[in-house]
Formats: C-alpha cells, sequence, structure tokens
C-alpha cells in the first residue's frame, strides 16, 4: 500500500513540475498573444503620428496594458515595442480583454489538466502492460 501512495505522489510531483515548465516555455508567446486579445476585445492599433504622440509612445512602458486619463477620458494603451504601435481601448474594450484573458487562462488549465492525467493514466496503467515490455 505504502508503495502506491509514493508512486502516487511521484507521478503528481512529476505532473506539477512538468506544468511549471510548460508555463514558463509559453511566457514568451505572452506578447503575441496579448496583442490577438486586444485586438479581439476591440482596441485599435495606432502608429504614434506626431512628435507629441510619439513622445507619449516613448514614455510608455512596453508590453504592458497601461491606464490613461485624457481630458476627463479614460483609455487604455498597450505599447507593441517591437513592431512600433499602440494598442489603444476605452473601458469596455478593456473589460472584454480581461474577460478573454480569463477565458483562455481556463481553456488552457483545463487542456493542461487533461494532458497531465493522460500522461499519469498512461504512466501507471501501461507500465504494466505486456507490449510495454517488448516495445
Amino acid at each position: 500500500m505504502t508503495a502506491t501512495v509514493r508512486i502516487s505522489n511521484i507521478v503528481i510531483f512529476l505532473a506539477t513540475l512538468s506544468g511549471a515548465i510548460l508555463l514558463t516555455g509559453c511566457a514568451s508567446m505572452t506578447s503575441a498573444n496579448t496583442e490577438s486579445l486586444l485586438t479581439a476585445a476591440g482596441f485599435r492599433a495606432r502608429t504614434p503620428q506626431t512628435p507629441k504622440q510619439q513622445q507619449i509612445y516613448a514614455a510608455l512602458p512596453p508590453y504592458k496594458v497601461e491606464r490613461a486619463t485624457v481630458k476627463g477620458r479614460v483609455f487604455y494603451v498597450y505599447r507593441d515595442e517591437k513592431s512600433g504601435v499602440a494598442y489603444v481601448g476605452r473601458e469596455a474594450e478593456y473589460q472584454r480583454y480581461q474577460q478573454l484573458a480569463i477565458q483562455q487562462q481556463i481553456a488552457q488549465n483545463q487542456i493542461m489538466a487533461a494532458e497531465m492525467e493522460q500522461q499519469a493514466a498512461i504512466d501507471w496503467y501501461g507500465g504494466f502492460a505486456f507490449r510495454r515490455i517488448w516495445w
């Protein structure tokens, strides 16, 4: 019985470790993902044209959604340093962006959990199969 518990704990540990590795590997794709979510939420890509716009653009932190108030109106701006554009949206677009990001995170978590569950089942049940010895 203790061997079963030990194997189960090892499988859970390895699944958690592989999930953490997957998350760090996906971190490099977040910029393109954020831009697609912003576009889907209704943000508009704008290239700074005037010297004032270029100055404001240069002052923004790259790859981060920032809140800005101009003449009493609230805007959300995301600076894409690589392509040289700013994604601009209002409160409604920002709320939609947050909803889309949460939905995407939930879907990714469900996929990862299913993959880890499948691998654990293969490791647990498949490890004792006759074909596993010969292959």
